[in-house]
């Protein structure tokens, strides 16, 4: 990699005086728009960048500084962002596609700029399927951009400029380029608020990949301009002088909607573009801000009401409920001269710099990261949200998931407390629940819209009061999925339930493995296979999964073995006590005992019942617990809070039975610990140390499974009580990379 020490003098490099006069118009755009410049960094950064890409070319054939330049010149003019971002911009690709390095970066302008170029550059490697690469580099954006939001930033002006030079490409690139960015990189533009940015991505797609289409709606409206503009003059006059008259320093004119924002309204309306009524706005600026702003958008909305009859089924406020990505303004649609609709936006000068560029406004209002207001706080949140489970299966379906969120419609409702909550349109109870809290959406069971009980797949409105009601005893149901919208709601139901289909799965194998050397079974993985579609199942984890809920009785799946490879059963009868905990025994739940009683029930000890220690919640002495008996006389013994317990002490009353532990000693019990944390060298080593040496105490199994430096594992250890087992588990806990230790239960 190149050192700091390589890059020539500021007087040693001989730059084209062209890049010198580019460097002076950007200094001067910095100078107008940023609340403040600092000229030295800028100039370091456009040197080295100058330097690193001497020998690279565009393949429009242009020298390739001109894009840096270009894109800094965007982030300072049309975002409007910090000095810092027009430096990052003008290095965003020193580190993908020179010989520069982040040290050196680092070196030379900070640690803030070389995590902000980091998050720029995209992954290198191979990938399984381009797909897959272009889904991680969007997912490690997506990461950058949750701890500084500058990274997006400088991104979407990188993608403009890449868009507006996109003819140089080949038409195979030029589609997926304009295909990407009009279903990824333009709402999201949107959804930061950066109007200008989000048109024009929009119409430099849409131009790409419909181009009929926007030429016929680009000719259309060019020959409509001259009536169009006369007929904006008309409606603007009377408003122009009232507005005087009263006062008011202002700006008013008309707005024609983008190209590719008419194209969807035709769309979506099934009409011509001459049938189109809102093709263009009356925007009114007021350069008064604050509270006073605020009022004055009132008065003025007052004025145009009185000089136009209004819709009143089409009054917006976003002043007193901005949109979730920092919009406010007056909306209202009144009919013009001639009778035709017309939308007046109204908004004060500071709600119109939002308007345009979202949040990037608010590092001129601000004055930077630093000053976090509560409106980016919001965009923070956003994103924070949409990253809440930072590991998902697949980046590609993080991606799916990412872009469904995207949305532009959205909807309002409020708390029994009275606070305001945004949600996309078409969202649930079980999507505010998940906005309130996980928890709450985890143990949601109910709710209450406007006071009336209503489903949980029941469709939220503006406006609603959502009342979730929550029991400790429930959790996801799998079908939720089937009607949540948001992000969050969706992969936390998605995660609980293939957690929970992976711990049946994993049950599942144990009971067969136990099962299988019991019976004296040797049958390989393949042959199992086999089995399992001879059966009917379709593989062998749903084989697994169906044994593991009890769904699937495993003794059959023994026999069934038995009979395929024609082994002699044993004809002598076993012992009935002996046989019925042959039955009910599995490698979780099998007390070893030193043939001393270790339950008292309905208060005595007894000796010669058949137990068994359920499977689902893995009880051992210290837990509150009840005995049920099951219809072959064998009692199960269940932890009070087990996820069945509910059901069984509700609807089988009559088959449960008083337990407690007694104080026999010198018992053992097996219970299973679940491990997370970091993978490193000597980890298994430490946990083993731990349990084995520093208490004493004996490992049944141990299984680890690793993946992209994060482990994850069972242990089965013998244990003589609750107090024992708590001992343990604060123990492991204090490990160096431990970050999670739970008892592992169905």
């Amino acid at each position: 990699m190149i050192q700091a020490s390589a890059v020539p003098e500021r007087e040693e490099l001989d730059i084209d005086e062209r890049f010198h006069d580019q460097l002076h118009e950007l200094l001067e755009q910095c100078r107008e728009h940023l609340p403040r410049v600092d000229e030295d960094m800028i100039r370091r950064a456009f040197r080295l960048s100058y330097w690193a890409h001497r020998n690279d070319w565009r393949e429009s054939g242009e020298r390739y500084i001109i894009h840096p330049l270009k894109v800094a010149t965007i982030v300072a003019r049309d975002i409007g962002l910090d000095d810092t971002s027009v430096a990052a911009a003008l290095l965003h690709d020193v580190v993908e596609d020179t010989e520069l390095s982040l040290d050196l970066i680092r070196e030379e302008f900070g640690e803030t700029m070389e995590n902000i170029i980091d998050g720029l550059t995209k992954i290198s490697g191979v990938f399984e399927s381009r797909e897959l690469g272009q889904a991680e580099n969007v997912r490690k954006l997506m990461l950058s951009m949750a701890t500084d939001l500058r990274v997006i930033l400088v991104k979407f002006a990188d993608r403009l400029h890449n868009m507006r030079t996109l003819e140089a490409l080949p038409k195979k690139k030029q589609l997926k380029k304009a295909s990407e960015t009009l279903d990824l990189f333009a709402p999201l533009a949107h959804r930061f608020g950066l109007f200008s940015i989000k048109s024009q991505l929009e119409d430099l797609s849409f131009k790409i990949l419909d181009p009929d289409s926007y030429e016929h709606i680009v000719s259309t409206l060019q020959e409509m301009a001259e009536q169009r503009d006369a007929y904006i003059a008309e409606f603007i006059d009377p408003l122009e002088e009232h507005l005087q008259e009263e006062g008011y320093e202002f700006d008013i004119y008309g707005r024609v909607k983008n190209v590719y924002s008419i194209h969807r309204k035709m769309k979506r309306q099934n009409k011509p573009i001459d049938e189109i009524y809102d093709i263009f706005a009356i925007r009114i600026v007021l350069q008064s801000d604050g509270k006073k702003g605020k009022e004055d958008c009132w008065r003025v909305y007052s004025l145009v009401t009185d000089l136009y009859k209004p819709l009143p089924e089409r009054f917006r406020d976003f002043i007193s409920v901005p949109k979730s990505n920092g919009y406010q303004s007056l909306h209202t649609t009144v009919f013009g001269p001639e009778g035709r609709r017309v939308e007046v936006q109204i908004r004060t000068q500071e709600m119109h710099e939002v308007a345009e560029r979202g949040v990037a406004a608010h590092w001129k209002y601000k004055e930077g990261t630093e000053n976090v207001d509560e409106e980016m706080e919001q965009f923070l949140e956003w994103v924070r949200d949409l990253l809440d489970n930072p590991k998902p299966d697949e980046a590609t379906e993080f991606v799916k998931e990412f872009r469904l969120n995207l949305y532009d419609e959205e909807i309002y409702v409020f708390t029994p407390q009275g606070d305001l909550m945004t949600l996309p349109q078409g969202a649930t109870p079980v999507d505010f629940a998940f906005k309130v809290h996980t928890e709450v959406g985890m143990q949601c069971i109910g709710a209450k819209v406007n006071g009336k009980m209503v489903p949980l797949s029941h469709e939220l409105s503006s406006g609603d009061q959502v009342e979730i009601i929550t029991s400790k005893k429930q959790q996801p149901n799998p079908d939720w999925i089937n009607f949540v919208v948001t992000h969050k709601a969706r992969s936390r139901i998605r995660q609980w339930t293939n957690e929970e289909r992976r711990k049946a799965v994993d049950l599942g194998q144990e009971i067969w493995e136990k099962k299988k050397d019991r019976a004296s079974i040797e049958i390989s993985d393949q042959d199992l296979q086999e089995v399992a579609h001879e059966l009917k199942f379709p593989d062998l984890q749903q084989l697994f999964y169906e044994i593991g809920k009890g769904l699937y009785d495993p003794d059959e799946l023994v026999d069934y073995v038995k009979g395929k490879t024609q082994e002699e059963e044993v004809d002598e009868p076993e012992d009935d006590e002996e046989s019925l905990k042959e039955r009910f025994e599995n490698f979780l739940d099998s007390a070893q005992s030193s043939g001393k009683q270790t339950l008292v029930i309905n208060g005595e000890i007894q000796e010669d019942l058949a137990v068994n220690y359920a499977s689902c919640c893995n009880p051992i002495p210290g837990d509150e617990v009840f005995g049920f008996v099951s219809r072959t006389g064998t009692i199960n013994i269940h932890r009070s809070n087990c996820r069945n317990a509910s059901d069984l002490l509700v609807n089988q009353a009559d088959r449960i039975l008083d337990v407690d532990w007694s104080r026999q000693k010198d018992v053992q019990f097996v219970a299973a610990l679940r491990l997370m944390g970091e993978d490193r060298v000597g980890m298994v080593n430490d946990i083993t140390t731990v349990i084995s040496k520093n208490l004493k105490t004996n490992i049944r199994s141990l299984t680890i499974d690793t993946e992209d430096g994060i482990f994850s594992g069972t242990i089965m250890l013998h244990v003589s009580d609750l107090e024992h087992l708590q001992r343990l588990m604060e123990r492991l806990k204090r490990i160096d990379g431990i970050h999670g230790v739970y008892r592992f239960e169905e």
